[in-house]
């Protein structure tokens, strides 16, 4: 298990290595078990988060249900109501998520600002969600800022060209991607070496990840000019109970669901 492999594609190296080199290229990097997304209320990927559905059906938001105060994170209940709010009506039919279905990618859900101060009435103040999602079928990300009380969406914010960190179903897709395509040959080789059995699904990895920025290279591939309007990551692998593989120069374009290696 402590031989390193030396191939073209990289190697089997330590946690320590790998995590100071992926920590030096980026900000903003997805630990393993992080939850994707650094959503502070409910890891992304979660059951929650991928229960939206799909099928066009509209359905009212949740009743409100527990409740937080002040400054305090965002309850369950009030995460699930938010972002039924924030995704529904033509969102949900109209945006795709990282796998091309019907329905926005979750990124983050989180308290949005911060908290009012109560009424001279001593009313409780309103609590707002920023619920933030990547919209693959026009590579945008939007922010909506959900004020709970009143089950209102009260502002959204699109942007193009800007990619925060990914979330968990997003690195499951990736490694999905990077298994299936040619350039992964040579990770299922380490994995095979290391384990001793084939590497068939991205469970078998711990992942985690850094948004490719194709200004820090010098040769860029042509596949690769489009990252930044579209949603590029580098991937850094784990095998699950073993050691690192090296696979930062493989870069996924999740956009266009195609890999290319970095010269």
């Amino acid at each position: 298990m402590r031989e390193t492999v030396r191939r073209h594609l990289g190697k089997l190296i330590t946690g320590t290595a790998v995590a100071v080199a992926a920590a030096a290229v980026t900000v903003g990097l997805v630990l393993p078990g992080s939850g994707g997304s650094g959503d502070r209320t409910t890891g992304a990927g979660s059951a929650e988060q991928n229960a939206i559905p799909k099928d066009g059906v509209y359905e009212d938001a949740p009743a409100e249900g527990a409740k937080g105060v002040g400054s305090d994170p965002l309850t369950p209940d009030e995460v699930k109501r938010a972002k039924s709010i924030a995704t529904a009506g033509n969102v949900r039919l109209s945006a795709r998520d990282v796998e091309g279905d019907r329905g926005p990618q979750l990124l983050s859900t989180n308290l949005a600002g911060d908290a009012e101060p109560a009424d001279a009435a001593g009313s409780a103040a309103a609590r707002r969600a920023d619920i933030v999602y990547y919209d693959y079928k026009d590579d945008v990300l939007v922010t909506k800022t959900v004020n709970l009380s009143t089950g209102k969406v009260e502002n959204t914010d699109t942007s193009h060209g800007v990619q925060p960190p990914a979330a968990k179903d997003e690195l499951t897709e990736a490694a999905q991607l990077l298994i299936a395509d040619p350039l992964g040959a040579d990770l299922k080789k380490d994995y095979k070496h290391a384990m001793g059995k084939e590497l068939a699904s991205p469970d078998q990895l711990s992942l985690s990840a850094f948004v490719f920025k194709k200004q820090n290279v010098e040769q860029l591939p042509a596949a690769l000019s489009k990252c930044g309007d579209h949603r590029c990551i580098s991937l850094v692998t784990k095998v699950v109970n073993g050691p690192w593989i090296d696979t930062r120069k493989l870069i996924v374009d999740l956009s266009a669901r195609s890999v290319t290696r970095l010269p």
